[in-house]
């Protein structure tokens, strides 16, 4: 540990030496075992006698804070553990804007023997070995110099290949900028585009994050009704100079933005001049029909920016993800990306375009698929076949989650919290309404379930929500 001394302090040296490591014991700082700096080294980095390191160890080893080994120098005993220690809650306090903020993981984080949460995934299906070498080539490098904000050439062209190979989407590398996820990304957008005061529109049910993220720019998160065709465009109100969509696979509650409803959707950007912010977080995942155009594909006008991840299709450990932008806003979004926190990993940039380039991200996305789609299927028929009286799974062609709306009557019940006592964590449907009212359902999350395990987690989850109906 670092030790100070101040020659202004009325404490004696001594004093002052004796009570900093004294404090560093009882707090835990310096555990049982951990080696003090021997009394030489002491003396030669404060300046200071080093009979005076010698009477502080004295003092400790006298009473029992620190002992001395053979060969091993002078280590803290076991005698005195650490003490509970409350830090101080400081003169500081957050903004009200951000003191409203909510996290979206603070559902009940208890142990269960099913997880069924949403934005989960399987790690058994992570190409560990192929990562790892993408990794170590990529480390092989020397980085001795910041990258680029808007993220490294190779991993831009890398993307750019893939999204036009998957996406269909017609693109230069140079409108990419990689992010940190899709948060990241978003926060990026809004920071370039919104002003506090602004107005954006979002999904009603949608994305809790993007949301609170949006509120803690000082923008107003404006919900948007959701029907069986998606977001209904003239609900959105007049002065969104935004509008956050999920497309492909509405969350939470499944359903695909029609190909009418899209060119809705455009035209009504183009007659407001707004900003249309396309979140594709999970297309890579199609279980029973062809996908759409997305939207970035149907612009003529250059209003879509099209969000993506790595979260599903790696893992949300990596916090990777990319924009495509059009070109008149890359240069604000990489100066923006700078000010924050200068450029991507390069190292982690480096392993992706080595995974992307050697085709192992495309051989990882049909191995994905091969595993989810069963699963997805699977976990919708015993939802059909087990679930009580009133309860059903909402339509669905994608994803790693479905939604499940219940009987009014367990509108006001905390089916989280009451299934935990039955193994079973699933995801709050409620969560996603910024105006809940009467929301009776919840999400149910089958990326991190095993197929062989669907059956026995379904009877659990339906065991569950029987007792708390009791039907």
């Amino acid at each position: 540990m670092e030790l100070f001394i101040d020659p202004d302090d009325e404490r004696s040296l001594t004093r002052q030496l004796y009570e900093q490591i004294r404090a560093a014991i009882l707090s835990g700082q310096l555990g049982p075992g951990d080696r003090l700096m021997p009394s030489r080294a002491v003396a030669a980095e404060l300046g200071i006698a080093r009979s005076t390191v010698t009477d502080v160890y004295g003092s400790l080893a006298a009473e029992g804070y620190i002992e001395g080994r053979a060969g091993g120098g002078t280590v803290v005993s076991d005698e005195h553990g650490p003490c509970p220690q409350t830090p101080p809650p400081g003169a500081l306090a957050p903004t009200p804007c951000s003191a409203a903020l909510r996290r979206y993981d603070d559902d009940p984080q208890g142990q269960a023997r099913f997880d069924l949460r949403p934005g989960r995934i399987d790690a058994q299906l992570f190409p560990a070995a192929i990562w790892r070498r993408c990794v170590l080539a990529g480390l092989g490098r020397a980085w001795a110099q910041y990258g680029e904000p808007a993220g490294s050439a190779d991993l831009r062209a890398a993307l750019a290949r893939w999204l036009t190979g998957s996406r269909g989407i017609t693109l230069v590398p140079e409108q990419i900028v990689v992010t940190a996820g899709t948060g990241h990304a978003i926060d990026l957008v809004a920071r370039v585009l919104l002003s506090p005061g602004d107005v954006a529109g979002v999904e009603e049910p949608g994305y809790p994050p993007v949301r609170e993220l949006l509120r803690s720019q000082g923008i107003k998160a404006v919900g948007v009704p959701v029907d069986g065709h998606g977001i209904v465009v003239d609900a959105i109100p007049a002065d969104a100079r935004l509008v956050y969509v999920t497309p492909s696979h509405q969350y939470p509650l499944g359903g695909v933005l029609s190909g009418q409803r899209r060119l809705q959707l455009l035209r009504w950007a183009g007659r407001h001049g707004a900003a249309i912010v396309e979140d594709d977080y999970d297309s890579e995942f199609r279980h029973t029909a062809r996908p759409l155009e997305p939207l970035h594909r149907l612009d003529r006008d250059g209003r879509v920016i099209y969000v993506g991840s790595f979260s599903k299709i790696l893992s949300p450990a990596l916090r990777m993800g990319f924009l495509v932008a059009p070109m008149a806003l890359v240069p604000a979004l990489a100066t923006v990306r700078q000010a924050i926190d200068w450029c991507p990993p390069l190292g982690t940039q480096e392993a992706l375009t080595i995974f992307i380039n050697e085709g192992h991200l495309g051989r990882h996305l049909r191995r994905m698929r091969a595993a989810y789609t069963p699963r997805f299927h699977c976990v919708h028929r015993e939802l059909l076949d087990r679930l009580p009286a009133g309860y059903r799974p909402l339509p669905a062609q994608a994803g790693l989650h479905l939604a499940v709306t219940g009987p009014r009557s367990a509108a006001q019940a905390d089916v989280c919290q009451n299934l935990l006592p039955h193994g079973v964590l699933i995801g709050s449907l409620r969560r996603t309404y910024q105006v809940p009212g009467s929301v009776a359902g919840f999400l149910v999350g089958f990326g991190a379930l095993p197929t062989e395990q669907v059956a026995a987690a379904i009877d659990a989850l339906a065991t569950g929500l029987t007792a708390l109906t009791g039907r």
